[in-house]
């Protein structure tokens, strides 16, 4: 059975309210906002609190930015965003579960400027953003070991279609568009973009779209058996 954060506040001497959990700066404490078991898989699937606030300060170039965060999890990235900055946080997850536990986390604290979808990236209209966030959103096609659940499919060859269709919208994007990439290799990031700036000793990575895109391209060549995750949650000035 699932504990909820309310019922695990009072465990927490750092902090004391739900207020305090939504605004901490470490993650053992703000992962308190979810349930025990989604709690838990913080440290290796939801991006730590100072990637987060990071990565949005990053993408929100003015109010009301539109940033998509692609696989959002229990929307960790949104939340901290959307606390942090001006800008307005979609977030997509395929897992129904997940995407429930994101959309009570958003009511209950009352966050502005977050909407959660449940569904899958290939049915999101990349043209009603500005910017992205990417961390490692389908890497669990390829790494076993790294399974949530058994709620959603999950196969090598939806490692290379998944990426490969983020490349493609990426690639149709205006000049200017912003994604920040977080661990990972960033196949999914055309060559007309160029990486601008780097944090976290180069695991977080913002690119900017600086080149038109080819009239025709193909999607990268995804290898399924060579990616990797690396981990790491320091703070690093940025390069």
């Amino acid at each position: 059975m699932l504990t909820s954060s309310s019922q695990r506040n009072t465990s927490s001497s750092r902090t004391t309210s739900d207020s305090e959990l939504l605004h901490a700066k470490k993650d053992e404490d703000f992962d308190l906002i979810f349930p025990e078991a989604v709690g838990k898989l913080s440290a290796c699937h939801w991006s730590p609190v100072n990637v987060c606030r990071t990565a949005a300060q990053l993408l929100v170039v003015q109010p009301g930015t539109r940033v998509l965060d692609i696989g959002c999890g229990p929307a960790k990235f949104c939340v901290i965003g959307a606390t942090t900055t001006q800008g307005h946080f979609t977030g997509v997850e395929q897992r129904g579960k997940l995407a429930r536990i994101a959309q009570d986390v958003v009511k209950k604290h009352h966050v502005p400027r977050v909407e959660i979808v449940h569904g899958n990236i290939q049915d999101v209209n990349f043209r009603d953003f500005e910017a992205f966030y990417i961390f490692n959103p389908f890497e669990e096609n390829i790494m076993p070991a790294l399974r949530i659940d058994y709620e959603v499919e999950l196969e090598p060859r939806l490692y290379t279609e998944y990426s490969a269709h983020v490349q493609q919208q990426l690639l149709r994007m205006p000049m200017a568009t912003r994604v920040v990439t977080y661990c990972g290799d960033g196949l999914e990031i055309p060559d007309c973009y160029a990486c601008v700036k780097t944090a976290f000793t180069d695991k977080l990575k913002l690119w900017v779209k600086k080149h038109p895109s080819p009239a025709y391209t193909h999607a990268a060549a995804l290898s399924a058996d060579d990616h990797r995750i690396t981990g790491g949650g320091e703070d690093y000035a940025f390069a």
